[in-house]
């Protein structure tokens, strides 16, 4: 018993610790899963490579290049393994298929779809229900005392979100007033100032 107590806290703090680290460091470091307009570019690309050491070696260019070729051809295979197959095989049989327009549009699809990141606060709010989920099934005191303190994390957070959407709002619908509210949160201590800073970027 005293080893599930040990494990609750620590999951506790875990989340705690998650829910510090999305607000202040934002999500840039987390990723939506590859979509269907990135697997395509990814088969696209490996078909590029290989039809590329194709033509390097019919072409009879220099060992160099159908090397550089044949290789770019090999690591392009992890792309598409790391993405995975997509449900529809765009065109690209030959060359043509592949310099083709549709795949030109289809690789800007990608790059735009790629550079997506997820919301802060989604993510922080995904990660306090997945703890409250799991310290409901845990049971007991440390479970029912870790949901309590998940769902205080959770309010917690929506708060301080609140708290600088209204504060956005009225600076920018009060702009004889920015320097006044300024000044009275001139006071605030370093780390304050820098968490505000970083949730207004994520608001």
């Amino acid at each position: 018993m005293k080893r599930l107590g040990v494990v609750v806290r620590v999951g506790m703090l875990f989340c705690a610790g998650s829910l510090a680290l999305l607000i202040i460091g934002g999500c840039g470091q987390i990723r939506f899963a590859p979509g269907e307009a990135q697997k395509q570019n990814a088969w696209v690309h490996n078909r590029t490579c290989e039809l590329a050491a194709r033509e390097a070696q019919s072409e009879q260019t220099s060992v160099r290049l159908q090397e550089l070729t044949r290789r770019s051809e090999t690591q392009s295979r992890a792309f598409v393994a790391y993405c995975g197959l997509p449900s529809e095989f765009p065109k690209a049989e030959t060359a043509e298929d592949v310099l083709s327009e549709s795949n030109v549009l289809l690789t800007r699809s990608a790059i735009a779809e790629s550079s997506e990141r997820p919301d802060a606060w989604q993510v922080a709010d995904s990660a306090i229900e997945l703890g409250i989920c799991v310290a409901g099934l845990l049971g007991g005191v440390y479970g029912a005392s870790a949901v309590r303190f998940l769902r205080q994390a959770k309010a917690k957070s929506n708060a301080l979100r609140e708290i600088v959407l209204g504060n956005e709002l009225f600076k920018k619908t009060n702009i004889e007033y920015a320097e006044a509210f300024k000044q009275a949160h001139r006071n605030q201590s370093a780390l304050t100032k820098e968490m505000v800073t970083k949730v207004r970027g994520n608001v």
